[in-house]
């Protein structure tokens, strides 16, 4: 009950001092919620323009918050909830967040599958707040990871910087189109919760080998080229992807893509009741980068996991995955 009181505690300081600065910066609740942050993390005001009565008022809540009293993983929940607070007051279609269960089992899969492994980079092209991989990094204790982000949106970018920063974690961060050409050497890793539709920009598009035969692109499929570009020989792609990634019209075109270049380790079917219809229900798909030592599984990792909720259902398909594991090493 201690943590959950610690992370309202923050929250309610975060909501309190970022409504105080929308106010008063006349900007929206989310350009405020990361003012705030930064003056936590500097530990002083840094907006010059404020009033004074705004400054005593902002001071007054900063008091009650001393920043190493708190876990990186309590940190990340209390930003998030101010963040969440912020999406559903101005919704935009890119501005959704990661739930924390598939952060949860996706920083599980990481875990796995880079087994041994002290140290590796990795990248997110779409970034967004750095949610899922603020979540992958927390979870990961131990671990050195040098991490980069990527994001097109200049309040997301912001947001995951300020998060960055509370939680101390050393993330390069890009705020440009990930389909652009990007200044990050190849990483270990690449994990995303790409964003599904079309791509806009078809000359840009030209440049890539997934690109339609005519009309615009799927952005999804440009993603996941973007990433084998970024990927190491040997490298491992995480993606949360629609259930429908094979069955679209442009799908023979990734086919072909993923045949040449990658290796399909697993697909992970998420329950359907964490979305908010089936149509927008995602799977998670891993692949590796075809390299000079890369084999294929035995068996591709084929799972549909039943609710978050249902413990013995969930324990039964961890034991299963960790079962596929021990079967892989072995071979």
């Amino acid at each position: 009950m201690e943590k959950f009181s610690q992370i309202e505690q923050l929250f309610h300081v975060l909501d309190d001092t970022a409504k105080a600065l929308q106010e008063e910066l006349d900007c929206s609740y989310l350009e405020a919620l990361a003012e705030t942050g930064e003056n936590l993390f500097h530990g002083r005001i840094i907006q010059e323009e404020l009033s004074e009565i705004t400054k005593k008022r902002l001071n007054k809540e900063y008091q009650n918050i001393v920043l190493s009293k708190y876990s990186r993983e309590e940190l990340r929940k209390a930003f998030q909830l101010a963040i969440l607070k912020g999406m559903k007051e101005n919704i935009q279609p890119n501005h959704q967040m990661t739930p924390d269960t598939i952060g949860m089992f996706v920083s599980y899969l990481v875990e796995k599958f880079m087994e041994g492994k002290q140290s590796f980079s990795l990248l997110d092209p779409a970034v967004g707040t750095g949610n899922l991989l603020f979540t992958i990094l927390n979870q990961l204790k131990g671990k050195k990871i040098q991490a980069y982000g990527v994001d097109i949106d200049d309040i997301l970018i912001k947001l995951a910087y300020v998060g960055a920063n509370l939680q101390e974690h050393s993330v390069e961060l890009f705020n440009q189109d990930s389909l652009q050409p990007l200044f990050v050497d190849p990483v270990d890793m690449v994990i995303s919760d790409i964003p599904v539709g079309y791509y806009p920009n078809d000359a840009r598009a030209a440049d890539y080998e997934m690109k339609a035969d005519s009309g615009h692109t799927y952005a999804h499929h440009l993603f996941i080229e973007q990433s084998l570009r970024h990927l190491s020989p040997g490298g491992y792609g995480f993606f949360l992807v629609p259930n429908n990634l094979f069955e679209s019209e442009q799908s023979q075109i990734l086919h072909k893509f993923i045949k040449k270049h990658c290796i399909i380790q697993g697909v992970i079917q998420l329950p359907i009741s964490i979305f908010k219809n089936e149509k927008a229900a995602k799977s998670i798909f891993i692949i590796q980068k075809k390299g000079t030592e890369t084999t294929p599984p035995k068996n591709v990792l084929l799972v549909q996991l039943p609710k978050f909720s249902d413990q013995a259902g969930m324990s039964n398909i961890l034991q299963k995955i960790d079962q596929w594991f021990v079967d892989e090493k072995s071979k």
